[in-house]
Parts: C-alpha cells; sequence; structure tokens
C-alpha cells in the first residue's frame, strides 16, 4: 500500500500527494478513482468501471476512455513514474485496476470505520460522542459532489444516508448528556433538507423540549404531522408520536393502550455475507430513503443458487431501523424440492398470525384474509420478507399495502408484470468477490495460496454462491485438499454435479426442482418450455436464438421463442443482445444429464440447419467462390443480400464454431460428418476476416474425422484448409506437407479441382513467403489444369499468383501482361474479390514501373472492394497506398494509410506483415524529416 496518496470523496473528489492536495482531473476521471477507492485495494473490472461511469448503455469508445483515465490518474498520482515503470498506486489487474491505497487513506473508509466504532448502548456517552464528531467533521459538502453516473448516485446516496444516520445519533447523545440546544440547529437544516425522514423530525422535538422551548416543540410536532398527511398520507409513526406524549405529559410519559408485541422475524444475516455491494446499495436506497416512503414492492429473482435470500435478509437487517412496527417473514416453498409451494391463504394465515391475530380471527376466504391483512397494515412501518416465491400468483392477494409497508420478495420467476414492482435480477459473484467467500469457508491460507487454482475454482463453479458454499464446504471437510484437487475434481464435466453436493445441499437438486416446477405446470407454455431445457443441453454453444431452438424442439420458431422466454422468466437461461439465450456452465450440465430418447434426431436438425445455412450465407455473399462444403438438404436460412448473409455470419461465429467443434468430436460418425460439412462452409468467410487460427482449429480434427470415415475428397479439403490457415498466420513453410499431401490425394482419386486448388494454393503459399522462383512453376501447373478443365476461376487465380511471382522477381514488365488478362476476366465475371487482388497487384507493378497515378487509380478501387466485400486484413493495400502516396508527395495521406497499416497488422499478430508495414511507415517519416529540412 502507498502512504503518501490519500483520497477524499466526502465533498468534491480530490487527492492528497505528500500532504498538498492535488487536481484529480475531470468528472469522469475523478469517477474513476471515486470507484477504485470505494474501498481501495480490490480489483475493479472494466465492466464495472463502464457501467459505473455510464450504465447500461455506454458509447463505442467507453473502453478506450476508460484507459485514458487511469493513465491521466497515474500522471497525477506518480509525477516521477517514468515511462514503461510499472505503477506503484493504480496497478492493471484481473481484467480490471487495483488503487494501492491504504483504506485509512480514504476519508469515506474512515468515517465509515468510525462509526462502526460509536457505541450508544456503552457507559460513556462522551466518547461516542467524540468520535461522532471526529467522523463527521470529515465531511466537506455534497459527497462526490460533481459527479453522474450510476455509481457516483448510488454511493452518494449510500453515504447521505451513513451521515444523516451519524447526525441523528450525535443528537440523540446530545439530548442524553443534556446538551439538547447545541442538537437544535443541526436538526433544523437537516428537517428543511429531508422533510419526511420522521425521525430527525422526532429529535428535533426531543431536542426543543429539552432546552425547554415546548411551544416551538409542539409548533414543530404540527409541523411533521401536517407535512407527513399531506405528502404520504400517513400519520406519525410510533416514535414520532412518543416524543409528542412526553412533550405533553412534562417529561412523565402517560402508558399506552397495550400493544401486540413488534415482530421480529427475520432470520439472523450470514455472518460471512460476501460482496453485492452495488445491489445493497441500490436495495437500501428503495427501502429505506433519504426522502419519501420505502418503496411497496421490491423483488430479488435471480437462477437458482445465485444468493437470492441471503442477500434479501443482508438488506433486511440493514433497513429494520426504518421500520418501526417490525419485520415479517414468511417462506413460500417456491423452490423447495419435493414440496409444494405455500397457497396464498396459508400465507395470508401467517402474516395476520404474525400481527397478532387470532387463528379463529382469519377469514376462510381468501378475499377476505387478504383485506383483513390490508386492515391491519393501516399507519404502520413494516417490512414484509416473502421467501422463494413460486411466481406472481403466489403472492399478489397481498400487494397494494399501504405506504409505509414494503414487500421484500425472492423467486426463481420474473416479476416484471406486478404493479409497482420494483426487480432487482441477481447475477453470479464476481470472482474476487467469490474468492472471499471461499476465504471466509475454507480458509484464506489456502485461497491465497495458489491464486490460479482459486481462480479456476470459482469459473468451475460458475460464479454461483450455491455451488461456492458446497466447494468451501468440501474444502473445510477436507483439509488436506488443496483448492487444486478440488478444481481438478470439477474439471471432468461428466462428475461436476455430483462433485458439488455436501450434506442436503446440492446444486444438481436446486436446478431440478425448478425444472420439475415447470415440467408439472398446469400451461402448457410451461411444459414446452421444459422439454426445451434438456435439448438446449444437447448443444454446446454459447447462445442459441428462437430459430436454432425451433429445430431443436420440432417446432414452428413462435414457439421456441415462448419457450425461450418462459425459460428466461424462471432463471434457467440468460436473455443475451438481439434475442439470444445462454445457459450457463453449471445449468447446461444438468440440462445434459436430462438427455431425452430422441436426442440424435434433434441435435441432427440443428447441426443440418447451422451447416446448410452457413454454406447458403457464404454463397450469397460472394457466389463467385467455389464451395467446398457438401450441400445439404433441410431448412436452411436464406439470406436477401449479401450484407445480411455477411452480417449473420458475424453474429453467429461463435455459435458455428462451437458447434463444428462439438461435431467433430462426436463419436457418432453422422454428427462428425456434418461437423467436416459445417467447417468447409466456413472456409471463405475466415479467409475474407482473416481467422486463420480458427481455420488451423476446426481443420485439424476435421482432418482426422474425414481419415476416420476412409473419405479422401474430403482430407483433400482439410489439408488444404490447413495449409492456408498456416499461411495466414505466418507459419507458411509448415504448411508445405499439407498441400504435398493434398496433391499426392488429388493424384490418387483423380480429382482436377483438387490439384488445381492445392496447386494454386502451394504457389500462393510461396508468394507470400517470398519465395517467387518456388512459387511460379506450381501457379504455371495450376493455369495449365484450369485451362484444361475449364475453371474460370481457377484461370484468374492463377494469373493473379503469375503476376505477383513475376513481380517479386523484378520483372515488373511480363507481370502486366497476365494480371491486365486476370482483371478481364474478374470484370466479365463480376468476381469483386479477384478484382480487388488484381488491381492490388497491378498497382504494386505501376509503382515498380514509375506510374503512380495510375498505380493510386487501382489501389483506391481495390481498397474500396476489399472494404465492400468484408475483408478485414487489408495491409498489403494500405502499404502499397502509403508507397503511391510518398512517391506522389502526399506525406500526410502516406503517414495515415502506414498508421493503419500497423495498427491492423498489431492486433492480427502477423509478424512478417507487422515489419513490412513499420518499414514504410520508417520510410514516410524520413521523407517528412527531408522535406522539413528542405523548407
Amino acid at each position: 500500500m502507498t502512504d503518501g496518496v490519500a483520497i477524499r470523496l466526502l465533498g468534491p473528489v480530490t487527492g492528497v500527494l505528500d500532504g498538498q492536495e492535488i487536481d484529480l482531473g475531470a468528472a469522469r476521471q475523478r469517477a474513476v478513482v471515486a470507484m477504485l477507492a470505494s474501498p481501495p485495494g480490490r480489483v475493479v473490472t472494466m465492466g464495472q468501471l463502464v457501467e459505473g461511469l455510464w450504465g447500461a448503455n455506454p458509447p463505442a469508445s467507453a473502453g478506450q476512455s476508460v484507459y485514458t483515465y487511469v493513465a491521466g490518474l497515474r500522471r497525477t498520482l506518480e509525477p516521477g513514474r517514468r515511462p514503461g515503470q510499472r505503477s506503484r498506486v493504480l496497478v492493471g489487474e484481473a481484467g480490471g485496476y487495483r488503487l494501492l491505497v491504504d483504506p485509512r487513506q480514504v476519508d469515506s473508509c474512515v468515517f465509515a470505520e468510525l462509526l462502526e466504532t460509536v457505541d450508544v448502548r456503552g457507559p460513556d456517552d462522551d466518547d461516542a460522542l467524540r468520535t461522532l464528531d471526529r467522523a463527521l467533521a470529515l465531511w466537506r459538502g455534497v459527497a462526490l459532489s460533481g459527479l453522474t453516473g450510476p455509481f457516483a448516485e448510488t454511493e452518494r446516496m449510500r453515504l447521505d444516508e451513513l451521515f444523516l444516520g451519524a447526525t441523528e445519533t450525535r443528537a440523540e447523545l446530545l439530548i442524553r448528556l443534556g446538551r439538547p440546544r447545541e442538537a437544535i440547529a443541526p436538526l433544523r437544516e437537516l428537517t428543511g433538507r429531508h422533510p419526511l425522514r420522521e425521525r430527525l423530525h422526532e429529535l428535533l422535538v426531543l431536542a426543543l423540549d429539552g432546552d425547554g422551548r415546548q411551544a416551538e416543540a409542539l409548533q414543530a410536532f404540527e409541523e411533521a404531522r401536517r407535512v407527513l398527511d399531506a405528502e404520504l398520507g400517513v400519520l406519525p409513526g410510533e416514535g414520532l408520536r412518543a416524543a409528542h406524549r412526553l412533550l405533553l405529559s412534562g417529561g412523565e410519559e402517560e402508558p399506552e393502550p397495550a400493544r401486540p408485541a413488534v415482530p421480529r422475524q427475520l432470520p439472523r444475516d450470514l455472518i460471512g455475507f460476501v460482496g453485492r455491494a452495488a445491489e445493497t446499495t441500490w436495495l437500501r436506497s428503495l427501502l429505506s430513503p433519504a426522502d419519501g416512503p420505502p418503496h411497496p414492492f421490491v423483488v430479488i429473482s435471480g437462477p437458482p443458487g445465485v444468493g437470492k435470500s441471503a442477500l434479501a435478509v443482508h438488506v433486511a437487517h440493514q433497513v429494520e431501523g426504518r421500520f418501526t412496527d417490525g419485520q415479517l417473514a414468511v417462506g413460500l416453498r417456491g423452490g423447495t424440492p419435493g414440496v409444494s409451494p405455500l397457497p396464498p391463504h396459508e400465507i395470508a394465515g401467517r402474516l395476520l398470525r404474525g400481527l397478532g391475530a387470532a387463528n379463529e380471527d382469519i377469514p376462510a376466504d381468501l378475499d377476505e384474509a387478504a383485506a383483513l391483512w390490508r386492515s391491519k397494515l393501516h399507519g404502520r412501518k413494516l417490512l414484509v420478507l416473502l421467501d422463494d416465491a413460486a411466481g406472481l400468483a403466489q403472492v399478489r392477494p397481498f400487494l397494494r399495502t399501504p405506504l409505509g409497508v414494503s414487500l421484500l420478495v425472492t423467486s426463481r420467476e420474473s416479476f416484471s408484470a406486478g404493479d409497482d414492482c420494483v426487480q432487482l435480477r441477481l447475477g453470479r459473484l464476481t470472482s474476487s468477490d467469490a474468492a472471499v467467500m471461499l476465504s471466509g469457508l475454507a480458509g484464506a491460507d489456502r485461497v491465497q495460496a495458489d491464486a490460479e487454482r482459486t481462480a479456476a475454482l470459482v469459473r468451475l463453479c460458475d460464479g454461483l454462491p450455491l455451488a461456492l458454499r458446497i466447494a468451501g464446504a468440501r474444502l473445510a471437510d477436507h483439509p488436506g485438499w488443496s483448492l487444486g484437487a478440488l478444481a481438478d475434481r470439477l474439471a471432468d464435466e461428466r462428475g461436476r454435479l455430483r462433485e458439488l453436493a455436501a450434506g442436503d445441499l446440492a446444486v444438481r437438486s436446486s436446478l431440478a426442482s425448478s425444472h420439475h416446477g415447470l415440467a408439472t405446470g398446469s400451461r402448457p407454455l410451461d411444459r414446452l418450455a421444459a422439454r426445451a431445457l434438456p435439448l438446449l443441453g444437447l448443444l454446446h454453444v454459447p447462445d442459441v436464438t428462437a430459430e436454432l431452438t425451433a429445430l431443436l424442439l420440432g417446432s414452428s420458431v413462435e414457439e421456441a421463442e415462448r419457450a425461450l422466454e418462459r425459460l428466461a422468466d424462471a432463471n434457467l437461461l440468460e436473455r443475451a443482445d438481439d434475442r439470444r439465450y445462454a445457459l450457463h456452465d453449471l445449468v447446461r450440465l444438468f440440462a445434459g444429464e436430462l438427455r431425452p430418447a430422441d436426442w440424435k434426431e434433434a441435435l441432427l436438425r440443428a447441426l443440418s440447419y447451422l451447416a446448410a445455412s452457413a454454406r447458403s450465407a457464404s454463397v450469397t455473399v460472394d457466389p463467385h467462390r467455389v464451395q467446398l462444403a457438401r450441400h445439404v438438404e433441410g431448412p436452411v436460412r436464406e439470406h436477401a443480400d449479401a450484407g445480411r448473409a455477411a452480417a449473420w455470419l458475424r453474429a453467429e461465429r461463435q455459435v458455428l464454431n462451437a458447434a463444428a467443434v462439438q461435431a467433430l468430436d462426436s463419436p457418432d460418425d453422422d454428427l462428425a460428418e456434418l461437423g467436416v460439412t459445417l467447417t468447409f462452409a466456413l472456409l471463405w468467410q475466415q479467409q475474407r476476416e482473416h481467422a486463420g487460427q480458427e481455420m488451423i482449429d476446426l481443420n485439424v480434427p476435421a482432418l482426422r474425422v474425414c481419415e476416420r470415415l476412409g473419405d479422401e475428397r474430403l482430407a483433400l479439403v482439410a489439408h488444404d484448409n490447413i495449409a492456408n490457415g498456416l499461411r495466414l498466420t505466418g507459419r507458411a513453410e509448415q504448411g508445405v506437407p499439407h498441400l504435398e499431401a493434398a496433391l499426392e490425394l488429388a493424384a490418387r482419386i483423380g480429382d482436377s479441382f483438387g490439384e488445381l486448388r492445392a496447386l494454386g494454393n502451394l504457389a500462393n503459399l510461396h508468394v507470400t513467403a517470398q519465395r517467387y522462383t518456388k512459387a511460379l512453376p506450381y501457379a504455371e501447373r495450376q493455369l495449365d489444369v484450369a485451362r484444361a478443365t475449364g475453371s474460370q476461376v481457377g484461370v484468374r487465380f492463377a494469373l493473379i499468383v503469375i503476376g505477383k511471382s513475376l513481380l517479386g522477381l523484378g520483372r515488373a514488365r511480363e507481370a502486366y501482361e497476365p494480371l491486365c488478362e486476370a482483371l478481364d476476366g474478374a470484370l466479365a465475371a463480376g468476381d469483386d474479390t479477384h478484382e480487388a487482388h488484381v488491381r492490388l497487384a497491378l498497382g504494386d507493378v505501376l509503382i515498380q514501373l514509375g506510374d503512380p497515378e495510375h498505380a493510386l487509380e487501382h489501389l483506391q478501387v481495390a481498397q474500396s472492394l476489399l472494404g465492400s466485400t468484408g475483408h478485414r486484413f487489408n495491409v498489403n493495400a494500405l502499404i502499397s497506398l502509403s508507397q503511391v502516396s510518398r512517391a506522389l508527395g502526399r506525406l500526410d495521406e502516406a503517414l495515415s494509410y502506414a498508421d493503419d497499416a500497423v495498427r491492423i497488422t498489431e492486433r492480427f499478430g502477423y509478424v512478417s506483415w507487422e515489419q513490412r508495414a513499420k518499414d514504410e511507415q520508417a520510410a514516410v517519416r524520413a521523407a517528412m524529416r527531408i522535406a522539413a529540412g528542405r523548407s
């Protein structure tokens, strides 16, 4: 930790460096440091920073802006740090940043720590008052003054609540110490700012009365009563009424009529509750707002085992002081395995008995019982925790309570349709919070001993608190196990759910209860959703659409979408962007255990659809490329134009790749062959994306499948594709054996197009490696085969590679003729891809021949065509454009092209092209220095 840096958040956000106040920059930069300092020492991920600054809809440049803010903070907090030197204050770590400042150097942390030490029930009120004065003296105005954004607003609300609570406690101590006059002025100011906060009015009445100012105290009570009635339509609460009675009795309070005992039914808060800081703050702001009544209906929803009940109890304890008439709690058994949900009438009985009603007074009719429930709530401040609701229908009779009463409900189901409902959908724990949770359960020493295996264990538990609690329990039961040992046991997907069980806790049974509830539901939609879940578990892809789900279900797309929405409402599925849905890992494993009898037919339908659609999209994007994937019968997604087809391929890229991997790994020959077909259908899009490693990763197992099936024609294609992937990733030499194997296969089975393709790829591979003498004979052989077989696309490709080879050998004039012939062919066929590559080569030829003006025309057309056909790796075009711009004396344009080329090569990691781009960049800069010297 760094001692010389301090952060001030209780007012305008500033820093202190070696005793001197420093400016921390613009508002969002200050918001970044505020997030990192609340509290310091923990990792705040990039996603959390972006969401904290901009919310759910950040700009496209949000990530880059955060990098800029962090860089600015580092310069401010460490002015002496040299470029490239590791920061000692603000370090990058685990996908985010950590502020290495002692919490005692952050005023908000010191403030909170001081408040925790105040004991208002202790023997020394003077000491408690001194501590509170020290804490309140830290405030310099509105917390996080001048900052906007979700984090700043939420954190400001939390700190303001602490401030108000501290001020109220201070006033209470002053009154007890016989110094009420000192409390009056601060209380008058705060009641003016927070007119609906009853505790402030109550203390003001007591302070005025204690100072002998009974008339003013009566006036203060009447003002409070008037405001509460006008704004909320409620009577003063018990605390304010008690202060009024004390005032009227001259200090000797008359006893009130006997009232039922205040219910305190909340379960005990977990001692080791971890994380959920943002969620806790938000829920507190709803249930205990600084102004106005608490929200009447708050729901925490989320998947099984995510920690809904624990969070609800934790928050309920934090706000219980706001609900002076007590707290009720009822477990509704909505997700209890083997137990029916609690009927609404039984819920009504439990709630009414909690308020003191006798069994015989509870109406037999549900509507009457609910009406009695509402009548008993009038004028009360009550918190009602309804845990594990089966759905909205179960709790609907108890809604629409009077203001001042809050229902806090937890459920696996969505309650978004409920009137006045504010819903928090609880997600998985962050990796840092999960590690802290494991530390509390298994021991900090074991967790800290192996951070890497701890992170692996957290991932395998899917960030699910229930799974983490079980993992922690198993580690506690086996002190000889390391975290790595348990991680190894969980790494095997076949046994992971079996391992995640301890005592009566089990992830599988928690998920099974949700699925069982759907499968036995009264609605056809519930049963359809229950049937869909096992089918979704068959397909190991990151997310699905309704269209793909319909193939699994053998249903219409509309039915599939309704089933997906129902699963999402039940929190067994995550809604992703653009009407996509995803299974978390543990849900996927559970769904996979439910494999239906018709699993193979369902999987064949889905994989056939993906393969056929990928092939169809590839044809639509560029009909001139020869499709190497076999035609697949069955449903197919058609696209109106090339742009939409390319967009679909990009959007489905991860799904298509994952499906291909799954199929290729299958021992079933039918599924594995479909994996090969899907792999080959992706070839041209991968080439446009310059995704060479993807080509290798898919075609290597595809080659194994082809050899297993004994299909040499398919094996030939796989060899070709692997070689192309190696060429694109800068490993051309390693591709030669694959292409030689392809040539041998083509000769053995008499595949003339396979021979043509292997020859062309060999030639192109050698051109990429700048071995032009080896390239030229292969290209000439390809041209002969292409002319003999009538393959015009083969002729064009061969002429392009011949031209490039001749240019590489320094024979630019000879290269011009074959390239012109190739251009004529491309234009006649309307082949934009080949036209782009021909014009690139012609541009380079004309540069060598000293004709930069005509070279520029070809290169600009090529650049435009590459963009329109979706080619991402256009570095060769950019380098050539830089060279021709430099030759024409347009040095600013040249530098812009060269800079773009360097950026792209750095992103793709293609070393040889990166060096060429940097050489051109250096040449442009040298030319600019010479030009500057002349002027």
